[in-house]
């Protein structure tokens, strides 16, 4: 009666989302001050102020039925011409405001490009770690999903894995730096040894292998430069949000980006058009668009997560753990004591400190915290981590 593998889909749900809820009910029972919950990547700082300003200066002076009527269904110019205007000044490219796409977030930035992407037979590469739901959008485009690793405990690609991954079907390879869930940023040697091997495969084949750079978490990053895909390789599309930078994930406002470089670029960029019609993803929030032509270089105060990087970091290292150093987002990649990541998280919950195993994403011995909490939960949490890292070191001098 029903699609299977959206019923699946459905039932299954995601991890995060189930670990989200479960902390809800805990905190309803015992208190929230009580339980520590690292499982969503929910920003908790508001968004900055001008956004709020303007939000309020919208309402007080548009016309209402023309502030929250559609857009053109690729955006309301002035939000594609301040994207475009923001990101070429960032990254010293020249992006047109034709090629900026404004999607309702960043997933439907990514469903859109991959449906504009893939063909019948198409392979896309997915560098683990990665977000669980690229294995969703990617399967649902059509695609065959390759899964290669990054390299053991630097989280970096592997460009000689990547090389050997490489076929005459791959379409297109997904990057997320900085990343989720390690906080890893992907340096810019590594990317142009990339950008070289995938330039090789192109003259082999004659065809290109594309980039999806997903870059919500750009701004995020701690004293550490973010390189840009799209200026060391043509072919590289875009996909971001300000659901990080603004605080603003719940108002589904992000946008698409195909270089000006990239193949045929006028006629991806349609191709992006015809996957978010097809998808029902057309005209992104229209009140958000509008914010975003006056803020979409904005940020806000992202103090907050440098000192909670700090306090964790400097925390879990005095107890023992290791972890991939996280130079960007707001996740940190802990290794489990033992290995067993699904283990290690119910034992942790046993303390309400609520993680998530890595199995989803890919790295079955590693848990992901999201550290976009308050300063007090994670000061509160370090005692329930020292307890629990403890309780392995105890069973390890018993065996």
């Amino acid at each position: 009666m029903f699609s299977e593998k959206m019923l699946a889909l459905g039932k299954e749900s995601s991890v995060i989302r189930e670990i989200f809820e479960y902390g809800r009910k805990r905190k309803a029972e015992i208190g929230a001050d009580r339980v520590f919950d690292f499982s969503l990547g929910n920003p908790s700082i508001p968004a900055p102020p001008s956004v709020e300003r303007e939000i309020r200066r919208l309402l007080d002076t548009r016309e209402p039925t023309l502030l929250h009527g559609y857009t053109s269904a690729a955006g309301a110019p002035e939000a594609r011409e301040a994207v475009a205007r923001a990101y070429s000044a960032a990254s010293g490219l020249e992006i047109p405001s034709s090629l900026v796409y404004m999607a309702c977030g960043a997933a439907a930035a990514l469903t859109s490009v991959l449906g504009a992407l893939i063909c019948p037979g198409d392979e896309v590469i997915l560098l683990s770690p990665f977000f669980p739901e690229y294995r969703v959008f990617a399967e649902k485009a059509g695609a065959a999903v390759v899964v290669v690793p990054t390299a053991a405990e630097t989280f970096l690609p592997d460009v000689g894995a990547i090389g050997r991954a490489l076929t005459d079907r791959t379409k297109a390879i997904l990057l997320n730096s900085p990343n989720n869930p390690t906080g890893v940023i992907y340096p810019e040697g590594v990317l142009r040894e990339l950008a070289a091997l995938l330039e090789e495969k192109k003259r082999e084949t004659g065809r290109p292998v594309f980039l999806i750079s997903d870059e919500p978490y750009r701004k995020l990053a701690y004293g550490k430069t973010v390189p840009f895909p799209a200026a060391l390789y043509p072919d590289t599309v875009v996909c971001s949000s300000f659901s990080k930078s603004l605080s603003l994930p719940g108002e589904r406002i992000g946008y698409v980006i195909v270089s000006p470089a990239c193949a045929a670029s006028r006629d991806l960029f349609a191709a992006v058009c015809g996957a978010a019609r097809s998808l029902g993803y057309v005209c992104a929030p229209s009140l958000m668009q509008y914010v975003i032509a006056s803020c979409a270089d904005g940020s806000a105060d992202l103090a907050v997560y440098a000192e909670n990087r700090r306090l964790l970091t400097e925390g879990l290292s005095r107890i023992g753990y290791s972890f991939a150093p996280p130079d960007g987002a707001f996740y940190l990649f802990l290794k489990a004591p033992d290995g067993d990541a699904a283990a290690f998280c119910e034992r942790a919950k046993k303390k309400e400190l609520l993680l998530v195993p890595g199995n989803s994403f890919g790295s079955p011995d590693y848990v992901r915290i999201a550290y976009c909490v308050k300063k007090e939960t994670i000061l509160g949490a370090l005692p329930a981590f020292e307890a629990l890292f403890a309780e392995y070191e105890t069973e390890k001098r018993h065996d």
